[in-house]
């Protein structure tokens, strides 16, 4: 695999600061590294850089950094259907506002190769406010609404080549959803697995009934894995920590199910913040995970004397 590493430095459509530094703490804690001795071809492309934020509004009050957040997503998408030509692009954040550009453009050349682009969401937030319903006004609440083409962003963010159909997007690992996103979703037609559905049902079970249905259309897979989809015993560093997430083997076993598929064609790692960590030790929870969806087996993973 050609793996394209694009930083994205951003924080504003974030509640707290700190999220900015997370493309680097992933670079030091080994993603790179990582990667190679696995076999695969790595780029660092760098840090993607926004121009300059232009005046823009919405009516709602409550929203915050809009120009900043609409000048992102124009960098993001334009970089990520660039990088999305002759590799798997894999976006260091950031906060999840970023994941607004990343499968924009991932979805814009699904498009060109006549191919369904499907989403596989890893968060205990579904973000799919839009501008009209958000309360907090922190727009990494609202990326996943935006990339399906939801109403209310039209003349304010970049206007979608290709959104991604809902119905095509797998939301697992929810366990705070909003009322104005929970009635979105189901009228929207997105798989929703919360963590009730995982414990009833299994991790396993649910996931391979959306890979088979990514498979059966022969759709490329984007992956957007927010920090706060694991349970913040184990990822401290993350702003929106919400109890009872992933455990350790949970998360493992989605990245090794999703390497087993072969369908994933690009990457989110988001919400990283390592200034709430402890000695680093989520980023390089977060690069073993990225490692055992690259290919790493637990026979390869190597033990750590702390």
């Amino acid at each position: 695999m050609h793996c394209k590493i694009l930083g994205v430095p951003m924080q504003d459509g974030a509640g707290r600061m700190g999220c900015e530094m997370g493309p680097s703490a992933l670079r030091t804690a080994g993603l790179i590294t990582a990667l190679r001795e696995l076999g695969h071809d790595v780029t660092d492309l760098g840090t993607i850089v926004p121009d300059p934020a232009e005046s823009v509004t919405h009516p709602n009050p409550a929203i915050k950094s809009l120009p900043e957040v609409v000048a992102w997503t124009k960098a993001i998408t334009e970089a990520a259907y660039e990088a999305s030509l002759d590799g798997m692009p894999i976006f260091l954040g950031g906060d999840h506002m970023l994941a607004g550009g990343s499968i924009a453009g991932v979805a814009r050349r699904a498009l060109e190769l006549g191919r369904p682009q499907f989403v596989l969401w890893l968060d205990a937030h579904p973000d799919f406010h839009t501008l009209d319903t958000t309360t907090s006004g922190n727009l990494h609440g609202v990326p996943l609404a935006y990339a399906c083409g939801r109403p209310g962003f039209s003349g304010v963010f970049p206007e979608l080549i290709a959104h991604v159909d809902p119905v095509n997007v797998c939301a697992l690992g929810l366990r705070s959803v909003d009322p104005a996103e929970r009635s979105a979703l189901f009228a929207a037609g997105v798989t929703v697995h919360d963590m009730r559905a995982i414990d009833e049902h299994g991790m396993a079970t649910l996931l391979r009934s959306f890979l088979e249905r990514v498979a059966a259309n022969n759709g490329l897979l984007h992956v957007s894995f927010d920090v706060d989809f694991l349970d913040p015993a184990i990822a401290p560093a993350v702003g929106t920590t919400v109890p009872g997430g992933a455990t350790f083997r949970e998360a493992h076993l989605v990245m090794e199910m999703l390497h087993d598929s072969g369908l994933v064609s690009s990457l989110d790692l988001v919400e990283l913040n390592p200034f709430l960590d402890e000695r680093g030790r989520t980023a390089t929870l977060v690069v073993d995970l990225t490692a055992s969806l690259m290919g790493r087996r637990i026979m390869e993973r190597p033990t750590r004397s702390h």
